[in-house]
């Protein structure tokens, strides 16, 4: 049997820009940054292998979900060099933010869940309410929304 040679095929900047959705300034932004690679044509264009689609779209997502962009380009270059990046690498990233992830969820439905009540009581006082902060708990754990950034410790 006879295997025919796969062409190497490269996508324009536009065609990235149109397959993850986001701008061409945005796309030479992050290869300026080193977050992707391009391989510069005989004519000096910028060409993108496939695989940097993922890491453009992995960029955005990351970017949405609060992570800067040197937490992204952390995560970016424990993908392989010399490959496309498969899926175990990607899962290795996966892993790293998912604790990251879990934590903020977490803030977030404490900050859902305490807003409503100190709304619902409507004191709008943490530092006097006889409700969620009675005896004024919250002033041993620190300064800031304490109950929010962190599990409660006390009891209800």
């Amino acid at each position: 049997m006879k295997l025919k040679k796969r062409k190497f095929v490269t996508l324009s900047i536009g065609e990235v820009a149109e397959r993850t959705g986001i701008k061409v300034s945005a796309v030479r932004f992050y290869e300026d940054e080193g977050l992707i690679q391009a391989i510069r044509s005989e004519g000096g264009n910028r060409r993108f292998m496939r695989s940097e689609i993922r890491k453009v779209s992995f960029i955005s997502i990351a970017q949405r979900l609060g992570f800067t962009l040197s937490e992204i380009r952390g995560e970016l270059e424990k993908l392989p060099d010399d490959r496309a990046p498969n899926k175990k690498d990607w899962e290795k990233i996966s892993r790293s933010f998912r604790t990251v992830l879990d934590e903020r969820i977490a803030m977030m439905e404490r900050l859902r869940d305490k807003l409503d009540g100190c709304i619902g009581c409507g004191c709008l006082s943490l530092q006097k309410c006889k409700l969620y902060n009675q005896d004024d708990w919250a002033a041993h754990s620190g300064f800031g929304p304490r109950w929010v950034l962190e599990p409660r410790k006390s009891a209800d």
